[in-house]
């Protein structure tokens, strides 16, 4: 890792270019709204490491995203690119930044909540957060299914608008 001078203004710019990359399966997101760039750095040899932490195990859209990274730092004028994955600490929805969060329910996608923390208690019935409608604001929501598009998304609709929406899962 560079840590002054030009080089370390490289790895800042290859930072810039890497943030902007779209997540795949929520393109008003940047991977940096994500949460899910690590880091980039520029190693000696000119070499553009970029660590990327998947949302959930088995993620399928992880491919796409290291493709992505490593396509637009190379369209920016960096060679060598290397993408790592870095699975400590694991991804959190709570790295989703406030940026991000807005730009979901821009979206008509239910920002999730805080992430649970601690034991986690052992209950015979499920538990459902409460997610209000990202269109009307209403708390009057049901889960009608707990996949959407992707499997970090569940389907609600609202009672007060009758609107179906998204809801990203805290994880």
């Amino acid at each position: 890792m560079v840590t002054e001078g030009p080089a370390l203004l490289d790895a800042r710019r290859a930072r810039q270019v890497a943030e902007q990359v779209p997540d795949p399966e929520l393109p008003m997101l940047t991977l940096a709204d994500l949460g899910v760039l690590r880091d980039v750095e520029v190693a000696a040899d000119g070499t553009v490491v970029a660590g990327l932490t998947p949302t959930y195990s088995g993620c399928p859209a992880m491919a796409e995203m290291r493709a992505d990274v490593a396509a637009r730092l190379r369209e920016a004028g960096y060679p060598r690119v290397e993408i790592r994955t870095v699975l400590d600490p694991p991804w959190t929805s709570d790295w989703i930044t406030e940026p991000g969060r807005r730009k979901l329910a821009e979206h008509d996608i239910a920002p999730p909540g805080a992430a649970p923390r601690g034991p986690v208690p052992l209950v015979l019935s499920p538990t459902r957060p409460a997610v209000p409608c990202p269109r009307c604001g209403s708390a009057d929501t049901e889960e009608t299914s707990r996949f959407a598009a992707t499997s970090c998304k569940a389907l609600w609709r609202c009672r007060a608008c009758r609107e179906p929406f998204e809801y990203v899962k805290e994880i």
